[in-house]
C-alpha cells in the first residue's frame, strides 16, 4: 500500500485509499474543473472537502501542499517515475491529468498548443473577470454606491463572452468536434456567472446563443453532473 504519511496534508485529511489520487477541493468553478476531469477520465480518486467556512484553506496542512491557499489541489501517489506528486492550480492539474490519462487533449502538437491557449484564456480572463462580476453583483460589492467598478467588469465579461461566442460558431466545442480540457475549464465559470452569481441578465447572456448552446451540452454530460457535486458538502 502506498504510504502518503510524509505529506502533512494527510494528517488533516487522512487517505482511506492512498493508492488513489487525493483531491482537496470545494464545488466552486475552479474546484469542479478537477472533479469533472477525474470523472470524465475515470482515474480513481478520493475527494476531500476543504471547508472555507472553517478556514481549512489557511491551515498549515493545506498550505503544505498549496502555499497559495486556494483550491483545488491534488496529491497523486503514482506520479512521474512512480513517485508521489502534489500539484495546485486548476489549469496545471487539468494538463497533468490529461497527460496521465491520455484523454481530453489533442495528440498533435498544433492541437495541443491551441487547446492550451484556450485554457490560458479561461485562466487569465474568464475566471478572474467573471469572479469580479460575481463580487459586485452578489456579494459585498453590490453595496457600493459607485457602480463604475461593476460596470467595468460587466463590460469585460461581455467582451470575453463575445470572444467565446465567435469561437463556438460552427463548432460543437471550443476545439471543434473534440471535447477537451478547454471546455472543462471554461463552462463551470459560464454556468456560475448566470447561475450562482445571478448575472445572466446583467451581462445580457441572451446575446450569446452559441455560448448557451454549448453550456447546455456541457451540463448534460453525465460526468459533469457527477463532478459538479464533488466534494459533497455536509
Amino acid at each position: 500500500m502506498t504510504d502518503l504519511t510524509a505529506f502533512p496534508i494527510t494528517r488533516k485529511w487522512p487517505a482511506r485509499h492512498p493508492d488513489r489520487i487525493q483531491l482537496y477541493s470545494l464545488p466552486t468553478p475552479n474546484g469542479v474543473k478537477v472533479s469533472i476531469m477525474l470523472e470524465e477520465t475515470g482515474l480513481p480518486y478520493e475527494p476531500h472537502l476543504v471547508a472555507f467556512d472553517h478556514h481549512d484553506q489557511l491551515s498549515p496542512e493545506f498550505r503544505s501542499l498549496n502555499p497559495n491557499n486556494k483550491i483545488p489541489a491534488i496529491l497523486d501517489p503514482n506520479g512521474p517515475d512512480g513517485q508521489p506528486l502534489g500539484l495546485f492550480e486548476s489549469g496545471a492539474i487539468l494538463v497533468y491529468l490529461a497527460g496521465k490519462s491520455g484523454q481530453l487533449m489533442p495528440k498533435d502538437d498544433a492541437g495541443r498548443y491551441q487547446t492550451l491557449q484556450w485554457l490560458m484564456f479561461q485562466m487569465g480572463g474568464i475566471g478572474p473577470m467573471f469572479g469580479q462580476v460575481g463580487f459586485f453583483n452578489k456579494f459585498a460589492g453590490k453595496a457600493y454606491e459607485d457602480k463604475r467598478p461593476r460596470d467595468r467588469y460587466v463590460a469585460e465579461a461581455r467582451r470575453l463572452l463575445g470572444v467565446l461566442e465567435e469561437r463556438l460558431a460552427g463548432r460543437a466545442w471550443i476545439m471543434g468536434d473534440a471535447y477537451t480540457i478547454a471546455d472543462i475549464a471554461t463552462f463551470p465559470w459560464v454556468r456560475n456567472l448566470i447561475g450562482f452569481y445571478e448575472a445572466g441578465e446583467l451581462v445580457g447572456i441572451q446575446d450569446y446563443p452559441q455560448v448557451t448552446r454549448v453550456l447546455e451540452a456541457f451540463v448534460a454530460r453525465p460526468a459533469v453532473v457527477r463532478g459538479l457535486g464533488i466534494p459533497a458538502q455536509g
